[in-house]
């Protein structure tokens, strides 16, 4: 049996969407029976809905309608082909007219989800996010990157200014040697932080660990974290 910490990881994981699709299948399938699962689940979606608010809309190419009616053009025409050549072999073929039948379904659905898959692929532009938090029940800052615009988006969740403090984020990355910092954080609703990132190669963004260490107001002094580090968070790739 799973402990609470490993029940709380799994839902974690679950609401932020980066389990393997069976082992997202297999934890869908065990929400329905274990409550304290499923409860979890919900309670992880309701912490992590404020990321919603970080993604803007985005409108979709203007190309893309007749891309993707190009595209049901010719798998119609596919499927017209192939029905023919169904046809041709029940004729040739009566006595396999079962196999043949079942064959061409199971032709017709790969071509159809092959076909979809390549239409409604377009790009997209890449989103990392991250819970910076101290466990998984006090997150304290939520945290979105536009890996291409080089673009930061940070919303405090439990985070409360300390008087005579400020809140320094940093960037962590073996690659670095040290904490780069990355600015103020927590005096506004949302802090976008986009020069400081700009230096920095997507790799070292992506595997960059993110944490956030309360300083003398103003910041750290010296360039390197001066006060306790109180949350931390790993960037994942956000689900599409």
């Amino acid at each position: 049996m799973i402990d609470g910490e490993g029940i709380d990881l799994i839902a974690a994981e679950y609401a932020l969407g980066t389990l393997p699709a069976d082992e997202r299948a297999a934890a869908a399938l065990r929400a329905r029976r274990e409550p304290l699962l499923a409860a979890a689940i919900e309670a992880w979606g309701e912490r992590l809905a404020p990321l919603a608010e970080l993604v803007a809309p985005r409108t979709a190419p203007a190309q893309l309608w007749p891309l993707i009616e190009a595209r049901v053009d010719a798998l119609a025409a596919a499927q017209t082909a192939a029905h023919a050549q169904i046809i041709f072999i029940e004729h040739r073929l009566g006595r396999w007219r079962a196999a043949a039948i079942a064959a061409s379904a199971i032709a017709a659905s790969l071509l159809l989800f092959v076909g979809y898959r390549e239409f409604v692929r377009v790009p997209q532009e890449r989103t990392l996010v991250a819970v910076l938090q101290k466990d998984a029940q006090s997150p304290a800052f939520l945290v979105s990157v536009d890996l291409d615009k080089r673009l930061m988006t940070i919303r405090p969740v439990s985070a409360e200014p300390q008087r005579g403090k400020s809140y320094e984020l940093w960037l962590v990355n073996e690659e670095l040697k040290t904490p780069r910092s990355l600015g103020i954080v927590g005096d506004k609703p949302f802090t976008v932080v986009q020069p400081q990132l700009a230096g920095y190669s997507p790799n070292v963004i992506e595997q960059a660990t993110l944490a956030v260490s309360l300083e003398p107001e103003g910041g750290s002094p010296t360039g390197a974290p001066t006060g306790p580090v109180l949350w931390a968070g790993k960037l994942i790739q956000a689900t599409k």
